[in-house]
C-alpha cells in the first residue's frame, strides 16, 4: 500500500444519477451500531458460508436490501458503487426463496459479462456452500454452449447468464423462463453502456408478468431510468451514501507530462510504489498491447486484458492477477468489465476517458472492502480539460502531482527494501547450517561494506537507469500547444536550429515534406530496421528537405546505424546527429545540397527581381496549356507535369492523334497520382 495515503484526506466520486419519480427513495446513514447477518434475517444454512467466506458485519447496501427483500414484495433499484457488496444484497434473498423441491429456473441474474457472471455464480455457490440441493449454472458465450445445455437439462433453480448466450438458449427451447419468480439485473448501467439494451426487451418478454425485479447499477442514466419505468412497478430506491459520492477512502491525484512521456511517467508512477497492485486503463485494445508488452520487456510483473485475446487467454490473465501473481494488469474498459478484485492499491487512467461515468466505473474499483486506495490519471496539457469536468460534475478537486523525481524513487525502494528485511521470516534450523560458512566467506568486509553490497546487488539496476535522467514534468504554467512554455520566446520555436529535448538526441533524415515523408512514416522506418526494444522517439519537426526528430540519448547510436541502410520509396536514407549543427542555410535543400523535389525545385530557382520575375511569369502563361473541363481545376505543378505526359512521344501530329484514340486517359479525381501511369 502506498504509505503516502492518508485515510482522512481519501475521497471518492459517484456521477449524478437519475431519480426514478414514481420511486420512493430510502437513504440511510451508516450507524456505528454493527448488526449480523442473522440479524437482518438470513437462514442459519447460509450463515456458514458467509462466516468461511470472511464476512462478518453487513455493509450498508446489504443492511438496507436483505431486510426489505426477505420481509417484503415488490421491486426494487439498488445503487451502489461497485464492490460495495450488492452480490450478497440481492443473492442471500434470492437463494433463501427457492424451493428447493423444484428444479427449475426460479431466479434470473443477468449480467454484462462473462468474468461478471461467473463471479456471481460463485459467490452465489459458496453462500450455499452447505445446501446442496441448490444448483446455480453460469451460461455465457465463448464456452461450450453444448455443455452448458446438459447442464440446463440437469435441472436448475438459479440461472446467471449474459444476454446474448441466453437469448441463444431460449431460441433453442432449452431454457424456459415460465417459472421464474426474480429477475436480477446487475450493473445495468454497464449493459446500457454495451449495447444490450434491446437484448435485456428480449428476455424480459419471455418470464412472468408478475415477476419480482431487482435492478443494481453504480449509477442510473435515463436510459436505465426509461427501463425502469417500462418492466418495474413502483420501485423502492435503495441508496449506499450520497448520490453524487463514491468511495471515501479513494484519493484522487493526476500528473501531467507532455503525451511522448506518458509512458515514462507511468514507469515512474509504478516504481515509486513498490507494494503496488493494480489496473492500468488504456483506451484501445492496440494501446493496452503496446504498454502491457513495453513494461514486461522493462522488468515489470505485468500482463494484458483487451477484447482480442482467446477466451483461453483471458481467463489465465485474470486468475494470474487476482492470485498476485500478476502486480499490473493493462486493460480496456470493455475487458475489466466485471473484475472486482477487492485489495487494489492502485487504478492508473493512462489518459482520462471521455465519459465521467467511465472514469467513476475505473476508480471505484480501488479502495473496497474499507481499504484505501489511489486513483491516478496521467495526462498531457490537452486533457487539462477533461479534469476540469470531472470536477464540475463532481464537485470534487483532484491533487496535482509532480512525477516522483529518481531521487524520491531511489529513496523509496530502498526504504521499500529496508522494511522486507525487518518483516522476513527467517528459518533458523535450516539457514543456521549455512551461516558459519558465509560468515568465513564474508568476514573480510565490515558491516558498512556489507550493508553498500546487499543494496547494490538489488538496485544497480535502478540506479543505472535512472542516472542523469530528466524532468519529465510539464508544469501547469506551461501551455499546452506544442509544449511552448509562456516564459518561452516564440522566435525559439519558429527557428530551423532546434535542441534536443533533456535527456534526447537530435537526429536527421534526408527526407522531409515534399518527399511525402511524414510523422507516421518515420516511425514506421525506425521500427523496421531498428531491432530488440523499439526506440523512445520524442519530438519530430517535419521540413520541406529533411525532417529533423528526437531519440532518447541511449537509443540515438542504434538507430543511426540501423538507418544507414535504410530506404525510403528506393531513395537512400542519409541519418546523422543534429544537436550541433545549423540546418537553417539548408532548408531549401536536400541533403549534402541535393535539390529534393520539384517544390524545392521551383523555390531555389526564383529571383527577387521584378523585370525577371514578370518575364518568368509571361513565358510560364504562354506555355501553359489551358484548363480543361475534362481534368478540372489543377494547379500549375499538375497542369505542367500533365502536358509533358500528353506531349512526350513522336512530334508527327497523326501518330500523335493515333495515340491519344488508343489511349484511354482518367478524368481527374483529386490525385496527382493518376498521370503517372
Amino acid at each position: 500500500m502506498n504509505d503516502n495515503i492518508d485515510q482522512n484526506e481519501l475521497e471518492g466520486i459517484l456521477p449524478e444519477s437519475v431519480m426514478l419519480p414514481e420511486a420512493e427513495e430510502i437513504v440511510t446513514e451508516e450507524t456505528p451500531e454493527l448488526k449480523t447477518f442473522a440479524e437482518l434475517g438470513v437462514a442459519e444454512k447460509f450463515l456458514r458460508g458467509i462466516e468461511e467466506m470472511g464476512f462478518v458485519h453487513p455493509m450498508p447496501i446489504q443492511e438496507m436490501v436483505i431486510p426489505h427483500l426477505l420481509e417484503k414484495e415488490g421491486d426494487v433499484v439498488g445503487l451502489a458503487q461497485t464492490g460495495t457488496g450488492k452480490t450478497a444484497a440481492f443473492g442471500l434473498p434470492v437463494l433463501q426463496r427457492i424451493a428447493i423441491s423444484e428444479r427449475v429456473p426460479q431466479a434470473l441474474i443477468i449480467a454484462p459479462t462473462r468474468e461478471l457472471c461467473l463471479q456471481i455464480a460463485g459467490d452465489l455457490a459458496d453462500f450455499s456452500k452447505y445446501e446442496d440441493a441448490i444448483k446455480i449454472i453460469p451460461v455465457y458465450g465463448g464456452s461450450s454452449i453444448e455443455s452448458q445445455i446438459r447442464s440446463l437439462r440437469n435441472g436448475v433453480q438459479v440461472i446467471v447468464a449474459t444476454p446474448g448466450r441466453l437469448i441463444d438458449l431460449i431460441k433453442r427451447g432449452v431454457v424456459k423462463l415460465e417459472n421464474v419468480h426474480t429477475v436480477i439485473l446487475d450493473e445495468a448501467d454497464e449493459m446500457l453502456n454495451m449495447g444490450f439494451l434491446d437484448d435485456i426487451d428480449e428476455i424480459l418478454s419471455h418470464v412472468p408478468d408478475d415477476r419480482k425485479m431487482l435492478m443494481f447499477s453504480a449509477t442510473m442514466p435515463k436510459e436505465i431510468a426509461q427501463i425502469a419505468r417500462k418492466y418495474m412497478r413502483d420501485p423502492v430506491e435503495f441508496v449506499a451514501g450520497n448520490r453524487n459520492e463514491g468511495a471515501k477512502n479513494v484519493r484522487h491525484i493526476y500528473y501531467m507530462v507532455k503525451a511522448h512521456d506518458k509512458y515514462l511517467a507511468l514507469k515512474r508512477v509504478v516504481d515509486n510504489s513498490p507494494n503496488i497492485y493494480g489496473i492500468v486503463f488504456c483506451r484501445t485494445k492496440k494501446e493496452t498491447q503496446e504498454i502491457a508488452d513495453k513494461l514486461i520487456a522493462d522488468g515489470y510483473n505485468a500482463d494484458c486484458l483487451h477484447g482480442d485475446l482467446s477466451q483461453a487467454q483471458r481467463d489465465l490473465a485474470m486468475k494470474k492477477f487476482r492470485d498476485h501473481v500478476t502486480q499490473l494488469l493493462i486493460a480496456t474498459d470493455v475487458a475489466a468489465r466485471g473484475l472486482d478484485v477487492d485489495d487494489l492499491t492502485h487504478v492508473i487512467n493512462f489518459g482520462l476517458p471521455d465519459d465521467v461515468a467511465v472514469y467513476t466505473h475505473r476508480s471505484g474499483r480501488t479502495g473496497r472492502a474499507n481499504k484505501t486506495g489511489v486513483s491516478i490519471a496521467i495526462i498531457h496539457s490537452r486533457e487539462k480539460h477533461k479534469i476540469k469536468l470531472i470536477e464540475n460534475k463532481i464537485g470534487k478537486e483532484f491533487e496535482y502531482r509532480k512525477v516522483p523525481t529518481p531521487e524520491h524513487i531511489i529513496e523509496k525502494q530502498l526504504y521499500n527494501l529496508a522494511d522486507r528485511l525487518e518483516r522476513v521470516e527467517v528459518n533458523e534450523s535450516e539457514i543456521g547450517k549455512y551461516i558459519q560458512g558465509v560468515r568465513k566467506k564474508l568476514e573480510w568486509l565490515s558491516q558498512e561494506d556489507l550493508l553498500k553490497r546487499v543494496l547494490s546487488l538489488e538496485f544497480n539496476r535502478l540506479l543505472a537507469y535512472y542516472q542523469n535522467m530528466p524532468d519529465i514534468d510539464l508544469n501547469e504554467s506551461d501551455k499546452g500547444k506544442k509544449g511552448r512554455k509562456e516564459s518561452e520566446p516564440r522566435e525559439k520555436k519558429n527557428k530551423d536550429r532546434r535542441e534536443a529535448e533533456p535527456g534526447y538526441e537530435r537526429l536527421m533524415v534526408n527526407v522531409g515534406k515534399s518527399n511525402g515523408f511524414f510523422p507516421g512514416n518515420l516511425m514506421e522506418l525506425v521500427n523496421r530496421n531498428v531491432n530488440g526494444a523499439k526506440p523512445v522517439i520524442g519530438r519530430i519537426d517535419l521540413l520541406p528537405a529533411y525532417t529533423l526528430f528526437d531519440v532518447r540519448k541511449e537509443d540515438a547510436h542504434r538507430v543511426l546505424d540501423a538507418l544507414k541502410h535504410a530506404e525510403f520509396f528506393g531513395d537512400k536514407i542519409h541519418a546523422e546527429i543534429a544537436s550541433d549543427k545549423d540546418y537553417s542555410s539548408e532548408s531549401r535543400k536536400g541533403s549534402k545540397g541535393k535539390k529534393s523535389s520539384r517544390y524545392a525545385e521551383d523555390r531555389g530557382s526564383r529571383k527577387p527581381f521584378k523585370d525577371k520575375k514578370r518575364k518568368e511569369d509571361r513565358e510560364k502563361k504562354e506555355s501553359k496549356p489551358k484548363k480543361s473541363k475534362k481534368y478540372g481545376d489543377l494547379d500549375d505543378f499538375a497542369l505542367d507535369f500533365a502536358s509533358s505526359k500528353l506531349n512526350k512521344g513522336k512530334k508527327d501530329k497523326k501518330e500523335k492523334k493515333e495515340k491519344k484514340e488508343k489511349s484511354s486517359k482518367p478524368k481527374y479525381n483529386g490525385n496527382y497520382d493518376i498521370f503517372m501511369k
